[in-house]
């Protein structure tokens, strides 16, 4: 049996095929690609999944790094799933979990679409990756770029957290400080690029593996379920690569028929700072529009216009989802008042989706009878300037 069942890359725009085994970024008519795999060609049991090392890798078959000696690994994935009782009989959503993601390498789940991305990338043959950051993608896939000898060139505005700056500068990143947003930064990068062979741009969805890393959340969710779903998973949304990959992770779980009962609603959580696909949500549009002027202490977050939008939005509508930004007042709130009340120190995105759970079952939306998962996307100790520290 193969390591990867990888088969090809497919357009959810326009349907175009790609070859999988080329460098390749967005399909001609500007629409990210999405891995597809030969599940027929998949004879393990769900059931020898729980025998193999505690890592993403442990699914490796649905990603697609084609041979093992490729895989770049710091021992990320699988992460814990953690029972909230106190905050959840405060909100009244007693069966509230979390995911967390803060104890995963270089301590945000970008790791894991890093992970997945450069071993990709280096097994095509790429010599450098670059990109534009909020700040802890960056750090990350310069991470994993320095764990397979590859070089990296990364942008971030000025706002992004310090910590971040620091961990792409110590593991050898030609780092670019920019005046300004994620969407300059992507600018500077486009320029950089036309003079730099053997680089790849892996800006968010500009290159399709990172996703498949990200995927892994979701794999993860349904084994440590006992290979179901919840009722909800709710996501902090910048460029909404992890929601779209949860998405895509039970769709094949399903059809490999590994998922049972019904899929969960998926739920995109931003900040009224900057929240683009709640405005396309609330408008039942397919794209959002770019939000002018994004500001919030959720930094991963500032995202104005994602490049996945319609990816997000559908999955969205396919689960009978929905979208909510909530106040960065109420995002520092509910990141105290977990720490105070769960002794779990949730970075501010994280902090989001806690904010929107209370928000979402005042409304009716949810009610106390879902099993509702939280992504606690990373660490808050990687936050040092937000909040209040007395």
């Amino acid at each position: 049996m193969a390591y990867s069942a990888l088969d090809l890359l497919r357009c959810p725009a326009c349907g175009a095929e790609h070859d999988a085994d080329r460098v390749t970024n967005l399909c001609g008519c500007g629409s990210p690609l999405l891995a597809a795999y030969r599940l027929d060609r998949i004879t393990v049991a769900r059931e020898e999944i729980a025998g193999r090392p505690p890592t993403l890798w442990r699914y490796h078959e649905l990603l697609p790094v084609r041979a093992p000696e490729n895989v770049l690994s710091l021992g990320e994935g699988m992460t814990p799933l953690v029972a909230l009782p106190r905050l959840g009989a405060e909100y009244g959503v007693p069966r509230l979990l979390m995911k967390d993601e803060g104890l995963i390498p270089t301590g945000t789940f970008k790791a894991r679409g890093a992970a997945v991305g450069a071993s990709r990338a280096r097994e095509l043959g790429v010599t450098g990756i670059a990109m534009p950051t909020n700040g802890n993608a960056g750090a990350a896939w310069a991470t994993y770029a320095a764990r397979g000898g590859m070089r990296s060139l990364i942008a971030m505005p000025t706002g992004a957290p310090l910590i971040t700056r620091r961990e792409c500068a110590i593991a050898g990143a030609e780092l670019h400080i920019v005046d300004g947003h994620i969407g300059q930064c992507g600018q500077l990068i486009a320029r950089e690029l036309e003079r730099r062979p053997g680089f790849q741009d892996v800006s968010t969805l500009k290159e399709p593996y990172r996703l498949e890393g990200k995927k892994t959340m979701g794999l993860e969710l349904a084994e440590q379920l006992g290979w179901r779903a919840p009722d909800v998973i709710l996501y902090p949304t910048g460029g909404g690569v992890g929601l779209i990959g949860i998405h895509k992770a039970m769709l094949e779980l399903r059809d490999l028929g590994w998922l049972n009962g019904t899929p969960p609603r998926l739920v995109a959580v931003q900040s009224t700072g900057c929240a683009p696909v709640v405005r396309a949500f609330e408008q039942r549009a397919t794209h959002a529009e770019p939000w002018p002027d994004p500001h919030t202490v959720a930094f991963g977050l500032t995202v104005p216009k994602p490049l996945g939008d319609r990816l997000i939005l559908d999955a969205l509508y396919a689960t009978n989802g929905t979208a909510i930004a909530v106040p960065d007042e109420e995002i520092l709130a509910e990141q105290s008042r977990c720490a105070r009340l769960e002794g779990a120190f949730l970075c501010p995105e994280g902090a989001a989706t806690l904010a929107a759970v209370r928000h979402l079952r005042t409304t009716g939306w949810l009610s106390e009878d879902d099993e509702v998962v939280v992504l606690n996307t990373g660490a808050g100790i990687k936050y040092p300037e937000v909040g209040d520290a007395t």
